[in-house]
Protein backbone atom coordinates (compact mmCIF):
# COMPACT_ATOMS: atom_id res chain seq x y z
CA UNK A 1 0.00 0.00 0.00
CA UNK A 2 1.67 2.90 -1.09
CA UNK A 3 0.78 6.84 0.28
CA UNK A 4 -2.08 6.96 -2.47
CA UNK A 5 -3.82 4.10 -1.36
CA UNK A 6 -2.89 4.76 2.17
CA UNK A 7 -5.36 8.15 1.79
CA UNK A 8 -7.78 6.30 -0.36
CA UNK A 9 -8.36 3.56 2.75
CA UNK A 10 -8.54 6.67 5.12
CA UNK A 11 -10.91 8.22 3.32
CA UNK A 12 -12.97 5.33 2.76
CA UNK A 13 -12.64 4.92 6.71
CA UNK A 14 -14.25 8.29 7.14
CA UNK A 15 -17.04 7.41 4.68
CA UNK A 16 -17.94 4.48 6.58
CA UNK A 17 -17.88 6.28 9.83
CA UNK A 18 -19.61 9.26 8.54
CA UNK A 19 -22.37 7.08 6.85
CA UNK A 20 -22.98 5.15 9.77
CA UNK A 21 -23.52 8.03 12.54
CA UNK A 22 -25.90 9.70 9.46
CA UNK A 23 -28.04 6.65 10.03
CA UNK A 24 -27.75 6.30 13.48
CA UNK A 25 -28.58 9.79 14.38
CA UNK A 26 -31.25 9.86 11.34
CA UNK A 27 -34.22 10.00 13.54
CA UNK A 28 -32.92 12.81 15.47
CA UNK A 29 -33.58 16.67 15.09
CA UNK A 30 -32.06 18.35 12.63
CA UNK A 31 -31.10 21.01 15.99
CA UNK A 32 -29.77 17.90 17.79
CA UNK A 33 -26.04 18.50 18.04
CA UNK A 34 -25.55 14.90 17.37
CA UNK A 35 -27.37 14.95 13.99
CA UNK A 36 -25.69 18.10 13.55
CA UNK A 37 -22.22 16.52 13.87
CA UNK A 38 -23.02 13.83 11.63
CA UNK A 39 -24.40 15.84 8.80
CA UNK A 40 -20.62 17.51 9.04
CA UNK A 41 -19.22 14.36 8.70
CA UNK A 42 -21.23 13.39 5.80
CA UNK A 43 -20.73 16.81 4.13
CA UNK A 44 -17.18 16.60 4.70
CA UNK A 45 -15.05 16.70 0.71
CA UNK A 46 -12.05 14.38 0.81
CA UNK A 47 -10.04 17.40 0.64
CA UNK A 48 -11.00 18.70 4.11
CA UNK A 49 -10.31 15.23 5.93
CA UNK A 50 -7.22 16.40 7.06
CA UNK A 51 -7.95 20.29 8.19
CA UNK A 52 -11.27 19.51 9.11
CA UNK A 53 -11.66 16.04 10.20
CA UNK A 54 -9.70 16.15 13.64
CA UNK A 55 -11.86 18.76 14.47
CA UNK A 56 -15.03 16.92 13.77
CA UNK A 57 -13.51 13.90 15.43
CA UNK A 58 -12.71 15.72 18.27
CA UNK A 59 -15.83 16.84 18.56
CA UNK A 60 -17.48 13.70 18.83
CA UNK A 61 -15.14 12.52 21.81
CA UNK A 62 -15.15 15.92 23.65
CA UNK A 63 -19.29 15.91 23.39
CA UNK A 64 -20.48 12.44 22.54
CA UNK A 65 -18.34 10.28 24.20
CA UNK A 66 -21.18 7.96 23.85
CA UNK A 67 -20.57 7.02 19.97
CA UNK A 68 -16.25 7.54 20.54
CA UNK A 69 -16.09 3.96 20.18
CA UNK A 70 -17.25 3.92 17.14
CA UNK A 71 -14.84 5.85 15.72
CA UNK A 72 -11.98 3.94 13.64
CA UNK A 73 -8.49 4.09 15.84
CA UNK A 74 -7.05 4.23 12.15
CA UNK A 75 -8.16 7.51 11.84
CA UNK A 76 -7.05 9.02 14.94
CA UNK A 77 -3.82 7.97 14.09
CA UNK A 78 -4.35 8.98 10.31
CA UNK A 79 -5.45 12.81 11.56
CA UNK A 80 -3.06 13.00 13.97
CA UNK A 81 -2.64 16.49 16.41
CA UNK A 82 -5.42 16.27 18.98
CA UNK A 83 -6.30 12.98 18.27
CA UNK A 84 -3.53 11.42 19.02
CA UNK A 85 -4.07 12.57 22.66
CA UNK A 86 -7.13 9.50 22.29
CA UNK A 87 -4.73 7.17 21.38
CA UNK A 88 -2.78 4.78 24.26
CA UNK A 89 0.71 4.73 24.50
CA UNK A 90 0.63 1.32 22.95
CA UNK A 91 -1.83 2.02 20.10
CA UNK A 92 0.57 4.87 19.17
CA UNK A 93 3.56 2.52 18.85
CA UNK A 94 1.51 -0.14 16.81
CA UNK A 95 0.62 2.36 14.41
CA UNK A 96 4.15 3.68 13.67
CA UNK A 97 5.22 -0.06 13.18
CA UNK A 98 2.30 -0.31 10.67
CA UNK A 99 3.86 2.61 8.69
CA UNK A 100 7.31 1.50 8.93
CA UNK A 101 5.86 -1.90 7.54
CA UNK A 102 3.79 -0.42 5.07
CA UNK A 103 6.57 2.12 4.01
CA UNK A 104 9.34 -0.51 3.68
CA UNK A 105 6.75 -2.84 1.65
CA UNK A 106 6.24 -0.29 -0.66
CA UNK A 107 9.71 0.58 -1.56
CA UNK A 108 10.35 -3.48 -2.39
CA UNK A 109 7.22 -2.61 -4.67
CA UNK A 110 5.49 -5.40 -2.38
CA UNK A 111 1.31 -5.53 -1.41
CA UNK A 112 0.63 -4.19 1.97
CA UNK A 113 -2.80 -5.16 3.07
CA UNK A 114 -2.47 -2.65 6.22
CA UNK A 115 -6.40 -3.24 6.93
CA UNK A 116 -5.64 -6.60 7.84
CA UNK A 117 -2.44 -5.90 9.75
CA UNK A 118 -4.34 -3.56 11.29
CA UNK A 119 -6.70 -5.20 12.50
CA UNK A 120 -4.66 -7.83 13.22
CA UNK A 121 -2.41 -6.03 15.64
CA UNK A 122 -4.72 -3.98 17.36
CA UNK A 123 -7.14 -6.62 17.88
CA UNK A 124 -9.94 -4.66 15.48
CA UNK A 125 -12.99 -5.91 14.35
Amino acid sequence: MDDTQYLQYCRSLWREFASTLGKRTAGLDEENPLRELADACNRLPDEELYTVGPKLAMRLFSHQPEFAPTFPRSLLWFLGGDCLHVLTDQEIATFQALDEARLEAAERGELYDYRAQAAARLQLT
